[in-house]
């Protein structure tokens, strides 16, 4: 990879089902069958980070694969980290939440879920990665599907989280995070979590969010932008696509960025 060159996709994954409903209809073969479809993808892709939802690392529905280890393993990642957000014991156990694949090295990580549903739950992956000339903060994140005002309460988590590392760290020599995730919400609604979130962060520095207008969900006929990159100013954007694959209910969404080298973090 260039030094002044960076490539960022996002994925929800669906624990492995494809485009089937629900992945409990699939034994182990099948399972492992979509996830060297979704390897294959991201082979073909080569992103530098890959930020996944909805990552299944023990759960007896996707017969106990961890998913996010198979997909390392398969499409040849160096570095990753799991979040989890939902966990459950006993005989039907769940455990899942957030990825990260990573070209670059992950110097530090944080998960965050939103609550302790045993089922359903959501949340945030926080990693930071080395470039040569700083530190890239990731944000991997799951909102709500079913209330407008939950996913505003979730992005107020968030926001009060970066403020205070902001705060912890200082951030000299970092870059402004890329947020990238699974939002459950369309970019054109003004009070909803994706232009909820939009306005703290232009308070912040000038950002961009991507796809503009894409579509991504659901994936045989995408109708609705749920998917979304938000991109710091310390970024040129050469492209944003969303990518047409069949390999979960959600299409891909990839941005190619290039470093503004006159810009300092």
């Amino acid at each position: 990879m260039s030094v002044s060159r960076l490539r960022i996709l996002t994925l929800n994954i669906a624990h492995g089902r494809g485009l089937s409903t629900y992945q409990g209809f699939h034994n182990a073969k099948g399972i492992e069958r979509n996830l060297n479809k979704i390897a294959h993808l991201l082979k073909r892709a080569a992103p530098d980070v890959a930020t996944l939802q909805e990552v299944d690392a023990d759960s007896h529905w996707n017969k106990r694969i961890h998913l996010l280890e198979y997909l390392q393993t398969a499409a040849g990642f160096a570095h990753s980290q799991m979040g989890i957000n939902t966990r459950r014991e006993g005989r039907l156990p769940l455990s899942y939440g957030n990825g990260v694949l990573s070209r670059l090295p992950i110097e530090h990580s944080d998960n965050q879920a939103f609550g302790r549903a045993t089922l359903g739950e959501k949340g945030f992956l926080y990693t930071e990665h080395t470039l040569p000339n700083g530190h890239l903060p990731v944000v991997n994140l799951h909102l709500d599907y079913k209330s407008r005002m939950r996913r505003i309460e979730q992005v107020e988590r968030l926001i009060q989280y970066l403020d205070e590392r902001h705060e912890e760290k200082g951030m000299e020599s970092y870059f402004s995070p890329i947020i990238c995730g699974d939002f459950n919400s369309r970019d054109r609604k003004p009070s909803d979590a994706v232009r909820h979130l939009f306005r703290y962060l232009m308070d912040q520095c000038e950002y961009r969010f991507f796809p503009e207008g894409g579509r991504t969900f659901p994936a045989f006929l995408p109708i609705h932008g749920l998917d979304f990159i938000f991109v710091p100013r310390h970024f040129r954007v050469r492209r944003s696509l969303v990518l047409r694959a069949y390999v979960s209910d959600h299409c891909p969404v990839l941005v190619d960025l290039e470093i503004d080298t006159t810009s300092k973090p």
